[in-house]
């Protein structure tokens, strides 16, 4: 079951929150900082909102967030899911891809052209199942520089 996270139930994907980063080999994982940040993105909100997966027993096993952006070259808001995260119990039984069709959904209630993501060259899992989308992959590289 998909549900919309809120001040409710932000405690629950925290622990996910923090795996996902863990995953991702980040340093200095920060759980207030991420409580601080995460709580920003619900529903209701301009800048995006977070979903939570939950199993038949309650369980919180996956969730993903969109965020919203702008993109000049087509020009329109896009929305882009820049955390997607299933616990590794509970990958490749479709969670992933209803979790993906639920954001695209939310993104293009919202005014959204299309949905976009991007993903570790690595993870190959992952992408995995974006090839078995509907989904065109970018010949973009993406570039980053920090702070």
């Amino acid at each position: 079951m998909i549900e919309s996270v809120s001040e409710s139930n932000l405690e629950d994907v925290l622990p996910l929150i923090r795996m996902y980063q863990e995953f991702y080999k980040i340093e200095g994982i920060d759980d207030e900082r991420n409580r601080v940040f995460f709580s920003q993105f619900n529903e209701n909100g301009d800048e995006g909102c977070l979903f939570l997966y939950r199993n038949k027993a309650g369980e919180a096993v996956a969730f993903a967030t969109v965020y919203f952006t702008y993109v000049s070259s087509i020009p329109a808001k896009v929305g882009v899911m820049n955390d997607l995260y299933t616990i590794q119990s509970h990958r490749g039984k479709g969670i992933g891809r209803k979790l993906i069709n639920h954001c695209f959904q939310f993104a293009i209630s919202k005014g959204a052209a299309r949905l976009q993501w991007l993903t570790a060259e690595d993870n190959i899992q992952a992408q995995k199942l974006y090839d078995s989308l509907d989904t065109k992959r970018s010949t973009w590289k993406v570039y980053t520089y920090s702070a």
